[in-house]
């Protein structure tokens, strides 16, 4: 099946800087995608945006080039709850990634049961209204419930100004809870403002709510794209992802969001965003936690 690029879609950068930063041994890249093929894995009718493709092959290639061990794959919105192009990767993968779905109400306990000998160990709730339609929030309540029961996580995605509307639903979710990129914050306003506040406070008060503190390039307002060699890349986003690193060092984790879905003004540079992880986890032993013992204990601690 053939299938058309969005208007201004930025493929994903096809040779990546190396990182100067040196990776600990064992480290994960715990958010990232897979799109199609789309002549195999087509994209769903339901979608908002039509991607390029980006295999389970560019993937693992683009894994060993930066320096991780393994990968969470998240499930890509384009392809809604066809999770196969995602199942296909983790079962491609001899072990080394973990993946994160998204599923429909109906979803059989047999299906459950497959996604999970795959690798499956989260689904993923939407929140951000320019890129899924609405779900009853008594439907995700269910499907929390019957994952919580295989052990999974509920991965959220959110943006920072809906989080009030939003806490009660979260706090009575019955596993925990990873917030993909820090709710992304509104990087132009104060780490100890009210807004991220109320994000530190929520992650204070709910010891089952971890963070991802990633995509520093969808967040970013200081100015023109990070390049190879730059010594602090994506400075405004520091303080915020360093916060959370440090106040919450047991549950953070990092990822490249690769092939970056959506981007508007510049493809980010792979190699350039591992050297952003000095600035926001700046001892060995938080490096470690991030990136190695924090995925470990979430997706593979069996």
């Amino acid at each position: 099946m053939k299938f058309q690029k969005s208007p201004g879609w930025l493929d994903w950068c096809s040779e990546p800087s190396r990182p100067v930063f040196l990776l600990p041994e064992g480290a994960v890249d715990a958010h990232c995608h897979v799109f199609g093929p789309a002549d195999i894995f087509p994209f769903a009718a339901e979608r908002k945006y039509t991607p390029c493709d980006a295999s389970k092959e560019q993937l693992f290639a683009l894994r060993d080039r930066l320096g991780f061990s393994r990968n969470v794959i998240v499930q890509a919105t384009c392809h809604g709850t066809d999770n196969r192009a995602l199942v296909d990767a983790c079962r491609s993968s001899g072990g080394r990634a973990r993946g994160v779905a998204s599923i429909r109400p109906d979803i059989s306990d047999g299906e459950l049961h497959d996604l999970h000998e795959a690798g499956v160990r989260g689904v993923r709730f939407n929140f951000v209204r320019r890129l899924v339609d609405f779900t009853p929030r008594d439907e995700l309540l269910d499907i929390a419930g019957r994952v919580a029961g295989l052990g999974w996580h509920i991965v959220v995605y959110f943006e920072s100004a809906d989080l009030p509307d939003l806490w009660d639903f979260f706090s009575g979710l019955p596993t925990i809870v990873v917030v993909d990129h820090m709710g992304r914050p509104d990087v132009t306003k104060n780490v100890d403002g009210e807004q991220f506040e109320l994000f530190v406070r929520f992650m204070r008060e709910h010891e089952n709510v971890w963070s991802k503190v990633s995509c520093p390039d969808r967040l970013s307002a200081s100015g023109p794209p990070a390049v190879a060699g730059e010594a602090r890349p994506y400075r405004d986003v520091v303080p915020f992802a360093r916060r959370i690193v440090e106040t919450f060092p047991d549950r953070v984790l990092w990822g490249t969001d690769w092939p970056h879905p959506n981007v508007r003004d510049h493809m980010p540079d792979d190699g350039v965003l591992v050297d952003f992880i000095a600035q926001i986890a700046p001892t060995r032993a938080l490096q470690r936690k991030l990136l190695v013992d924090n995925p470990a204990r979430l997706y593979w601690r069996e």
